[in-house]
């Protein structure tokens, strides 16, 4: 006899987990939803061409590959890369702005560790423009993310901004030439601290004052208004720098008009998002006294999506939760506001002799918009209560000889222990 198992790095949960997932799938979607952005689904498996055409660096390690008869095939890593090829190849079909929703499992062949899967759901939303997108996406993708962690009951978040082209243009002024490599360095100081990126810095061939300026840069500190006012007195000779901290003022207040607390922000300079096709605004969201989690959503504006399939300019901006990895990390830390799930709102007992009448009840309340099934199983008493409580269902209606008599039925409140009697109209509207 084979021993049941699943392959490691690979989740799957029990019920009363899975309704709790579920319901966090469902709260991020209808926000998505809510925005007017469109879902689209694509391929597990694409072209391995296609999905490795960026080539290089650790994500090529951990793709799993594939192959039937003379195609090369491997399975999608993230949700980004069949973005770009999806628009690329429908251009002509696509309206744009093109705003996109998709929540799908994507692999990676990561080291084995906890709360980091080899399968794993991403919800992503992205706007992707034809030539040109103007910067109030950006924002809006932002308040989409306060939104969502407010509806998730995590209202203690901060969000941290920052802005690529003030890096860049910062870098120039400096005269730094190795922006990438910088930009990487810098993104590490939470994990490693200054005295390493300092290291890092040196080894990249930085001089003594340009380490020292970028120092002051990252380790600005303040309310949001006099962080940018700062910025705003640096480079004042840089044209393209004073533009990027001008559009970024604009952004920051584009977030008040979309209802965003000040308090749930905080420019923050020294995060770049180590990926190097992030070209505008960026950022990070983090759970106020559990920073030690990292990350829960990130992302930002791009300029070349589609640029190994398509000669178009198509720049977007858009963020990724990665659903799977929050679920275990809020479960971890004890920060799951979803406490009680149940995939029926009625559980139907009835007597015995009454199983017909309560499969006509059920049918009623299915009619009436309410999730319920009919325990068709002995009718014994203790046993049906047990079973009522083992899934978490709130209301059970008990249907016997009088109830079905008269047509009123008794409708319990499982956590509460209070009964009622109800019509059959009366059941609908109530559970309503």
């Amino acid at each position: 006899m084979i021993k049941p198992s699943i392959l490691p790095g690979f989740i799957e949960l029990l019920p009363e987990d899975q309704l709790i997932f579920e319901k966090l799938k469902e709260i991020i979607e209808e926000n998505y939803k809510k925005a007017g952005f469109t879902p689209i689904d694509t391929p597990v498996l694409e072209k391995k061409e296609v999905l490795l055409a960026k080539g290089g660096g650790e994500t090529e390690k951990q793709v799993y590959e594939l192959s039937k008869g003379k195609t090369d095939m491997a399975m999608r890593f993230d949700l980004t890369v069949p973005l770009a090829r999806y628009v690329a190849q429908h251009y002509s079909e696509l309206s744009f702005p093109f705003r996109r929703y998709h929540i799908a499992k994507v692999y990676r062949g990561e080291r084995n560790q906890k709360g980091r899967y080899r399968e794993f759901y991403q919800c992503d939303i992205d706007i992707v423009g034809d030539e040109d997108l103007h910067y109030s996406n950006d924002a809006e993708i932002v308040s989409i993310i306060y939104r969502v962690f407010q509806d998730l009951g995590l209202k203690d978040i901060t969000i941290h901004l920052n802005h690529r082209k003030i890096l860049s243009g910062f870098f120039d002024f400096l005269g730094i030439q190795k922006h990438t490599d910088v930009l990487r360095s810098l993104d590490k100081m939470d994990k490693i601290g200054w005295e390493e990126v300092e290291k890092l810095l040196e080894d990249l061939d930085l001089d003594q004052e340009q380490i020292a300026e970028l120092k002051k840069f990252v380790s600005i500190q303040g309310s949001n208004h006099e962080i940018l006012d700062y910025l705003s007195s640096l480079a004042q000779e840089s044209p393209a720098y004073q533009e990027a901290v001008e559009e970024f003022k604009e952004i920051v207040d584009l977030l008040r008009s979309y209802g965003v607390d000040e308090k749930s922000i905080q420019i923050d300079t020294k995060i770049s998002r180590g990926l190097d096709y992030y070209t505008g605004l960026v950022f990070e969201t983090t759970l106020n006294g559990h920073e030690q989690i990292g990350s829960v959503c990130s992302g930002g504006r791009y300029d070349h999506l589609a640029q190994h399939y398509s000669n178009k300019n198509l720049p977007g901006v858009g963020m990724s939760i990665g659903l799977s990895r929050l679920f275990y990390q809020l479960k971890a830390e004890n920060l799951l506001k979803i406490e009680f799930a149940s995939a029926a709102k009625v559980l139907v007992l009835p007597m015995e002799g009454y199983l017909q009448d309560g499969i006509e009840l059920v049918e009623v309340l299915r009619k009436g918009g309410i999730s319920s099934f009919v325990y068709s199983e002995k009718p014994k008493m203790k046993k049906m209560f047990k079973y009522a409580d083992s899934i978490k269902v709130p209301y059970v209606v008990i249907l016997g000889e009088e109830e079905a008599k008269k047509k009123e039925y008794a409708l319990r409140n499982m956590e509460s222990g209070k009964q009622e009697l109800l019509s059959r109209d009366g059941l609908v509207e109530f559970l309503k």
